[in-house]
């Protein structure tokens, strides 16, 4: 007798997980402003026709999957710019039988046009923040609403400044438990319906001869981190006559597009799970000539890429998940790159020397030594046995 086929978890946010995300105690996949943002937003949820609710920055699922629970949501766009938020909606949507109820859009007219209901997530970039929110004004419904919340702590005064610079009315709920809901009415439409959006920006730095674009939410902007300018430095010793490079995490691209300006030999792949890191590292290769030996891809760390394939990979890890500081997400990459490294490749790491990971690269990657360390970094090659 054949077993009965297992049947859906019904929809509870204690169920909901951040897998693949990093898991632990002290990270959870929903808190008190995303219940709040589905309580304010309730009635308009209730209201909308299928395809008019979209959901931004949801974390893992819990304003998707609430408004489609609780609301009754159909059609719903979402936009979800972690790559690992948006394989954790999938898994949790499909646990609660409701992977029919959404699908995941790019932050582009596709995504909002016709919507009437935006639910959000703040970012904590103010950048971010005026990107998404100029492109729900551009091209959401002229009646839209747009249902913006977060933890207090997290959120600044400037917030209201964004808003008003796109929408012509901003009311503020009262707080819940550490969480406030920003009600945004009245979209300010552009002059001209054809008007180039303002992203990404662009900006050329002179003293290392290369030029980054930046989306809103790209790490640091067309700035260069000092980690970055750091790991910079070495190009030229990492992995002599090496022909492939990987750089893990790539934000704008600027370490992938300096090795390929310092190294034309080289073909590299620029790796982020960041869609914004991803768009802005792609503007980056053309504006400095090397999109040809630069591929630019989307990944959850290196999922899509084949064990010990690849003989250099570059790595300034983020030591943030979240508003979280945590070192879950380092250990994920370092996990990943060697996995992928071939034996005897070279992974090159920038890290603030406060966090001490060389005994955790010797110990995932291999023999690990210090190349390089100022008053704040410390560079690593960690070689593979």
């Amino acid at each position: 007798m054949t077993g009965a086929a297992a049947q859906p978890s019904p929809f509870a946010f204690e169920r909901l997980r951040r897998y693949p995300d990093v898991e632990a105690d002290n990270l959870f996949a929903v808190d008190a402003s995303d219940r709040l943002i589905l309580d304010e937003a309730a009635d308009a949820v209730a209201a909308a026709a299928p395809g008019e609710v979209v959901v931004i920055e949801d974390r893992y699922g819990a304003l998707t999957l609430g408004a489609a629970h609780l609301g009754g949501a159909r059609d719903i766009r979402v936009h979800q710019d972690v790559l690992s938020g948006e394989l954790a909606l999938a898994r949790n949507a499909a646990d609660a039988g409701l992977a029919g109820a959404y699908r995941s859009v790019g932050l582009t007219e596709e995504l909002l046009s016709g919507a009437r209901v935006v639910l959000l997530q703040l970012p904590r970039s103010l950048s971010a923040l005026d990107e998404i929110v100029g492109a729900i004004a551009r091209w959401a419904a002229a009646d839209v609403t747009v249902f913006a919340g977060g933890r207090i702590k997290h959120m600044a005064p400037a917030m209201n400044g964004v808003f008003a610079r796109h929408f012509t009315r901003l009311d503020v709920t009262p707080a819940r438990q550490k969480s406030r809901v920003l009600v945004a009415t009245g979209p300010i439409r552009p002059p001209s319906a054809g008007t180039t959006p303002d992203w990404p920006h662009t900006q050329r730095h002179e003293d290392l001869a290369i030029t980054v674009c930046a989306h809103g939410a790209a790490f640091a902007g067309t700035t260069v981190d000092i980690g970055t300018r750091y790991l910079l430095e070495f190009l030229g010793r990492m992995k002599p006559g090496a022909r492939t490079a990987i750089d893990l995490g790539c934000g704008t691209g600027v370490l992938a597009a300096g090795l390929a300006l310092r190294r034309p030999d080289l073909t590299v792949i620029a790796s982020d799970q960041s869609a914004a890191a991803v768009a802005s590292a792609g503007a980056t290769m053309v504006a400095n000539s090397v999109a040809d030996r630069v591929s630019v891809i989307r990944d959850d760390a290196l999922a899509s890429r084949p064990d010990a394939s690849a003989e250099l990979i570059l790595l300034n890890p983020p030591f943030h998940i979240g508003s979280s500081v945590h070192a879950g997400i380092a250990l994920k990459l370092f996990d990943d790159a060697a996995r992928v490294l071939a034996p005897g490749g070279e992974l090159w790491t920038v890290w603030n020397t406060h966090l001490g990971y060389r005994p955790a690269l010797t110990r995932i990657v291999g023999p690990t030594r210090q190349v390089g360390r100022n008053s704040k970094f410390t560079v690593t090659v960690s070689t593979r046995s």
